[in-house]
């Protein structure tokens, strides 16, 4: 190995990891917030993508009528479970949030594909209707389960991603989608040529892990955040709603699970199932951070996208086998630094 070819597997590694540490960042975000180990953000991934490359090849995405039924779906929850106290008021918000707002993502899935607009609006769109989708997935799959132990949530989170990955299948098919870039620019510096894809994907991930910092420090609903993941009986008891806790939480987990989608369609081809496997090395990098640390995960996801680029350079056959590993010796030394708790007697 030559100084140019270790230039270009660090280059290609720290792309990679900067969709990692996006994707670990959502996963700690969520677990934090509601306990939940976020399987599905594999499939947030994928419809993101996919509904991207539809949108611009003229199509009409199968995501969005899929938001519009989970939205009648979740407005049902939630006159349901309101059904003792049911105001105008509440009604009218739940109706614009579950029933108006799909509609008109549904529309504007339909009608703007015909004129063909630019990327940007189908990145908007895109960002919508999988925002859309999250949103509605934690009132109807998750906030039912709210106050069940963390192997209830987890066995709901694997159903949840079962049941997507199969409507992925219905939507996009088993061919795979590739989206127009969203920069046809580059710059050449020595021997590295940074593509106007690669210099988005720095950026943007800049741009959101500096959003989400200062939506935390300096937001009131951020701050309603940090508070349920330090302590949700407490959060409830200072009258934060730990139930849109959990809706924030999935809203910024799956529009996070979309734009890395919408990063990653234009340099390689991603099938219907493609999500869940970027998925898992986000999650590798999350567990590497302990589920809490936000800083670490970053870093963490780094790693595993270098490991992952030199992997495929001297062991391509086992390059996923080698960036799994990595997790191993992180839980044996959790493990081993966990206190010991005595088995509970009959």
């Amino acid at each position: 190995m030559n100084t140019t070819i270790l230039l270009f597997l660090l280059q290609d590694g720290i792309t990679n990891g900067a969709i990692y540490a996006l994707l670990g960042l959502a996963l700690v975000l969520v677990f934090a917030v509601t306990r939940v180990i976020l399987i599905p953000q594999g499939e947030f991934i994928t419809f993101g993508a996919l509904t991207y490359a539809t949108l611009s090849a003229g199509g009409v995405p199968g995501t969005a009528g899929l938001a519009m039924v989970m939205g009648i779906v979740a407005f049902g929850f939630e006159l349901f479970s309101t059904r003792r106290s049911l105001r105008a008021a509440r009604v009218f918000r739940a109706a614009l949030i579950y029933l108006v707002f799909p509609a008109v993502v549904l529309a504007l899935a339909t009608l703007l594909p015909a004129t063909r607009p630019g990327v940007a609006v189908n990145i908007a769109l895109s960002l919508l209707i999988v925002a859309a989708i999250g949103l509605f997935l934690y009132r109807i799959a998750f906030q039912p389960l709210a106050h069940t132990s963390v192997l209830v949530l987890l066995i709901a989170s694997v159903g949840v991603h079962l049941a997507l990955q199969g409507f992925g299948l219905v939507f996009f098919g088993a061919e795979g989608l590739r989206g127009p870039p969203l920069s046809d620019a580059a710059v050449t510096i020595g021997p590295l040529r940074f593509t106007g894809q690669s210099i988005a994907v720095y950026a943007i991930t800049i741009a959101l892990m500096a959003a989400l910092w200062l939506f935390f420090g300096y937001t009131r609903y951020g701050k309603a955040l940090r508070a349920t993941a330090v302590n949700r009986l407490g959060a409830r008891l200072v009258g934060i709603r730990t139930s849109l806790s959990g809706q924030l939480a999935f809203l910024l987990a799956s529009v996070i699970g979309a734009i890395s989608g919408i990063l990653i369609v234009p340099i390689t081809t991603l099938y219907y199932d493609t999500g869940f496997l970027i998925g898992l090395k986000g999650f590798v990098a999350a567990i590497i951070g302990g589920l809490i640390s936000y800083p670490l995960t970053a870093f963490a996801a780094i790693v595993v996208g270098v490991v992952e680029a030199f992997s495929s350079f001297y062991a391509s056959n086992y390059k996923e086998v080698i960036v799994f590993t990595l997790i191993l010796p992180v839980l044996v030394l959790r493990s081993l630094a966990a206190p010991a708790v005595d088995e509970e007697k009959d």
